[in-house]
């Protein structure tokens, strides 16, 4: 039987660069919507995935904000965990062998209140053997000052090239929307020595009852993810694609292979799923499964030649007057 005309005769090539990390394929589960990757074991062959980030660790144990901790919305779900974890002594025994061993890279999720922070916790994984990467959370919007160093350029700059000093793994900086100029941040990044961005991390907002005249959140403010914040993100990763040289993981909303397709068109080399997995757990099975024949599809013998392609419309003419006008407004 011979190949369809136009279509590639053997499955494209997904691998994809990221500075200095590679990925077997491009698609990754983002931190806190995974867990630490067992509880998805039993449904999600772990080592087909491009990538796992893990629930963000911090220097020392978190018990997070009060209940509720989780809103759903109308597209979406508010969340206000406010990185409840263990703590970087317990994530190194008890969760890191096991993620290791899982056949996957494992990109480590870090979160800090100071600079020193930072440093510190990318010192101490920077001697664990078999770490793909880093990826700094300084976007979190559910914690005290969460989003201060992410914010602010000056400061992103300072904490990506403080960890950059203190280890030799890629690194990723996780940004926030929630801000005036992303791009602005995402070329602090790149000052910074980053590998690549992460882009989006949750929208702040929140929920209430009205009855009751009180917020749902017991941190009364949240982060907004979900289908509700694909366009914001989209936009995220076109601005910073066409400004900063620097790799693109998209993430916000992503539930189907033609949300993957839209953030890989319009600049994005990697995306994360998150939210979908809550409420499908094999999601990212699914869209490794669908990904190759849409990159056919195109024509393409890798995804590689698809990233970056949208074509935006010219700009239009600056407006002339005919020969035959006045010159008069009308």
């Amino acid at each position: 039987m011979s190949h369809p005309v136009g279509l590639p005769s053997s499955p494209p090539d997904l691998s994809v660069t990221l500075g200095r990390l590679r990925l077997p394929n491009p698609i990754l589960v983002a931190s806190g919507t995974f867990g630490y990757g067992r509880e998805m074991a039993g449904m999600v062959d772990l080592k087909r995935l491009g990538g796992i980030v893990p629930k963000t660790i911090t220097p020392q144990p978190r018990k997070g904000n009060a209940p509720w901790r989780t809103v759903e919305t109308s597209s979406g779900l508010l969340n206000s965990i406010g990185l409840d974890n263990d703590g970087v002594d317990s994530f190194l025994a008890k969760q890191l062998p096991w993620l290791l061993d899982c056949g996957a890279p494992v990109i480590v999720s870090i979160a800090g209140a100071t600079l020193d922070d930072f440093e510190s916790l990318a010192r101490r994984l920077e001697a664990v053997p078999g770490i793909a990467a880093l990826e700094l959370n300084i976007s979190c919007p559910n914690v005290s000052h969460g989003v201060d160093m992410g914010s602010d350029p000056v400061m992103c700059r300072r904490v990506v090239a403080a960890v950059r000093g203190a280890t030799t793994l890629p690194v990723l900086a996780k940004l926030t929307p929630n801000v005036t100029d992303i791009v602005a941040v995402a070329r602090a990044a790149h000052d910074g020595g980053a590998d690549a961005v992460t882009v989006i991390n949750t929208c702040q907002g929140m929920a209430v009852d009205w009855r009751r005249r009180r917020p749902l959140l017991g941190n009364v403010i949240g982060g907004l993810s979900g289908p509700a914040i694909k366009p914001i993100a989209l936009r995220c990763v076109h601005q910073i694609r066409r400004a900063v040289d620097i790799p693109i993981i998209g993430v916000g909303g992503i539930m189907t292979i033609d949300d993957c397709m839209e953030f890989f068109v319009t600049g994005a080399s990697a995306v994360q799923i998150g939210t979908a997995s809550f409420a499908e757990p094999i999601v990212s099975a699914r869209l490794l499964d669908e990904l190759p024949s849409v990159v056919a599809e195109l024509g393409a013998a890798s995804l590689r030649e698809i990233i970056g392609t949208l074509q935006l419309p010219a700009a239009p003419a600056a407006c002339q007057p005919s020969p035959a006008s006045s010159g008069h407004a009308t």
